[in-house]
């Protein structure tokens, strides 16, 4: 039966929080805070793409090249695509194989092998061989579709996928006659093949290749079509090399379309929407199939076969099971496992990342916080899950990173480490914000997840902690930064920094007017996004999606929206898409897989204000824009459950409506202040 507590205070804001928090409305748009002109500067974007039923799509007019990534258990692939000065189709395909490591099996030990456009069937076209393909048209909808034009009225579409589970690339090559005479394709056999050097490879010699499946003359009529496939595969010796090419893109559509069928968003903005839906496929297909198990990993060209304290942890397990994704949830506590190996009895702290399908380490960072980073997720994605036997198993390792943590206190109560998630990119001090935050945060699931076990004592000493842990973090980061009475990110830091929105997104409010006014003002908006630092131009999205979490918790929704709206339609329909980036300069705004996680957490814990606080309990705050009537979340699979939930405008008030599969349903009137807390 569905029970509702109403109006109940979030513990993550603790009671004096509630009280300082405004309406949603205070930063309407006629009322908004000093900052970068967002109105403004959305007016400047130009969409490059436009939205499909299924996806997203480019009518090719102009020259513009880019890059995605796709990923399946046993390969990534990061396509180079675009339009050159002449009209011609660019393309190079990088294709990472994670299991097949090379020497040193480090951190960026996968083999890596590119495909140039010239590794590719000779086409003729009634004998004559067609060297030029004018690209007219791209389109991504789970797979990469990209569509040029030939002689003599043929069209040729290469359809770009993944397997979802073997270490190959398809890319279907299909013709299609737009002319009034027939015409003969014919396609000249591809055999690439490359083999790496023996003491290269820890699995000795590797066989990189590329196979057509077809070589022969086919006569297409006016108005039909036909297809040939190719291969792009990697194996060690005795591997299996039989792929079924037309069934393994059918795989990969059938996967793309499972992820929309689940944890479905609705609202009146189709932009945001669709970001959403491909916010879930990015974050769910980069998972890969170890011998240590199923890794979820970051990619980029870079990060495979690997986990690390915030991308993983932190950053994409708490979600796994809203997404309710068997393999998700499996690399999730598969995650944890690796990470628990590590606890000692000796003081060391956990590793920041297990690599190299979990026979190695990497450390090279020392302690960034990784304990907070590990307890915070670990507690989150219990609660989540709601699986008791998974809870219990975590309890330990939450409690020694806990432990952990506390004996980094000073002697003003904040938890010490020798960096943050940056690694040293930019300073942190020896006390950061970033670092206590999460600590803080940790605690306050912790003491959810401990209630629930009837560990009340535990939950008890956890809770006294936050307490005291928020009174210091106000005590010791609380400062005038550039003339913002907002937070220093470390002892004497005099420049503001994007993770001064943490305590908002953790619930935090007492400084909120100036820190909103701060993250955006030009000190630290952009055009990309919220800046690492002021006066510094690298930008990381993961610390603008946290400070759009914040800014929705803070109840600023307007202001959080119009933020929102702009960054989503910038990263889906603008010059790099479709999907949340890492950072700029480094790494090229890689589409790393945990930052589309944090996207997706904005929604379900930013905009519907979802924080679980037991196996079959959760505190909600889905504060409606003021120019949305409604919003949905539909097949929501936490809580050990499948359930929908929606909101819409009555009156002066809202009405939530909560409905599980079973049939069991709850509406809810709700004044739109304070979180209401929902039991099962």
């Amino acid at each position: 039966m569905l029970k509702l507590f109403s109006k109940v205070i979030v513990f993550s804001g603790l009671v004096a929080t509630i009280g300082a928090c405004n309406s949603i409305d205070s930063r309407s748009a006629d009322n908004a805070v000093s900052s970068v002109d967002i109105n403004s500067l959305a007016d400047t974007l130009s969409d490059r793409w436009k939205l499909t039923n299924q996806g997203i799509e480019w009518q090719v007019s102009d020259s513009h090249e880019d890059h995605i990534e796709m990923s399946g258990e046993q390969i990534s692939t990061i396509i180079y695509y675009g339009s050159d000065e002449n009209g011609n189709l660019t393309l190079n395909r990088k294709l990472v194989w994670p299991m097949l490591r090379t020497i040193p099996n480090d951190t960026h030990a996968s083999l890596i092998h590119d495909f140039p456009l010239s590794i590719t069937p000779v086409i003729k076209i009634n004998n004559e061989k067609s060297s030029k393909e004018q690209l007219k048209h791209v389109r991504i909808d789970g797979v990469l579709a990209l569509t040029s034009q030939l002689k003599n009225d043929i069209s040729l579409t290469r359809t770009l996928s993944p397997s979802t589970t073997q270490a190959v690339m398809i890319e279907q090559l299909h013709f299609v006659n737009k002319g009034n005479q027939s015409a003969t394709i014919t396609t000249e056999p591809l055999n690439y093949q490359v083999q790496t050097p023996a003491d290269k490879g820890i699995y000795g010699v590797y066989t990189i290749e590329a196979r057509s499946d077809k070589s022969e003359d086919i006569t297409i009529k006016p108005g039909e079509s036909a297809s040939v496939f190719v291969n792009y595969f990697a194996t060690k010796q005795g591997q299996n090399t039989v792929f079924n090419s037309s069934l393994e893109i059918e795989k990969r559509r059938n996967y793309v379309a499972s992820l929309q069928q689940v944890l479905q968003l609705k609202t009146p903005d189709p932009v945001i929407n669709k970001m959403f839906d491909f916010a879930k496929l990015r974050s769910a297909e980069s998972i890969f199939r170890t011998k240590g198990g199923l890794m979820h990993a970051p990619g980029g060209g870079r990060y495979y076969a690997a986990i690390w304290a915030n991308d993983q942890a932190e950053y994409i397990n708490p979600f796994f099971p809203f997404l309710g994704n068997q393999r998700g949830n499996e690399s999730a506590i598969n995650s944890f496992r690796h990470f628990a190996r590590f606890m000692n009895d000796e003081g060391k702290h956990i590793p920041s990342s297990i690599i190299a399908e979990g026979d190695d380490i990497w450390d090279g960072a020392g302690d960034r916080g990784d304990c907070a980073m590990i307890a915070y997720g670990a507690s989150r994605y219990a609660l989540a899950i709601a699986d008791k036997d998974q809870a219990t198993e975590l309890l330990p390792l939450i409690d020694w990173c806990l432990d952990y943590s506390y004996k980094k206190i000073n002697k003003d109560g904040v938890i010490g480490s020798d960096s943050d998630e940056l690694e040293g990119r930019f300073p942190a001090g020896d006390y950061n914000l970033s670092t206590n935050m999460l600590t803080y945060g940790a605690l306050i699931s912790a003491n959810y997840l401990n209630n629930e076990l009837d560990r009340k004592s535990i939950a008890d000493e956890y809770y006294n902690k936050a307490l005291a842990l928020r009174t210091a973090i106000e005590s010791y980061f609380g400062a005038n930064v550039q003339g913002f009475d907002t937070y220093q990110y470390y002892e004497g830091n005099d420049k503001l920094r994007a993770w001064i929105a943490l305590p908002l997104t953790f619930g935090i409010f007492e400084r909120k007017e100036e820190t909103l006014d701060a993250l955006l003002s030009e000190h630290l908006w952009s055009a990309d996004g919220i800046y690492s630092e002021a006066g510094n131009k690298t930008f990381w999205d993961r610390a603008t999606l946290y400070a759009f979490r914040g800014i929705f918790s803070a109840q600023e929704t307007d202001t959080a929206m119009r933020y929102f709206k702009y960054y989503s339609r910038k990263r889906l329909l603008g010059e790099h898409v479709p999907y949340a980036v890492e950072a700029w300069p480094e790494g090229n705004q890689r589409h790393l897989s945990a930052e589309s996680a944090l996207y997706a957490r904005t929604v379900t814990e930013g905009l519907f204000g979802i924080e679980p606080t037991g196996f079959k309990r959760f505190n909600l705050a889905p504060y409606l824009p003021s120019s949305w009537n409604n919003m949905c979340l539909k097949h929501i699979r936490a809580f050990n459950n499948d359930f929908n939930l929606c909101v819409e405008r009555d009156g002066e008030d809202y009405t939530i409506k909560i409905t599980q599969i079973n049939g069991h349903s709850q509406r809810i009137n709700w004044d739109g202040k304070s979180p209401v807390s929902v039991s099962f």
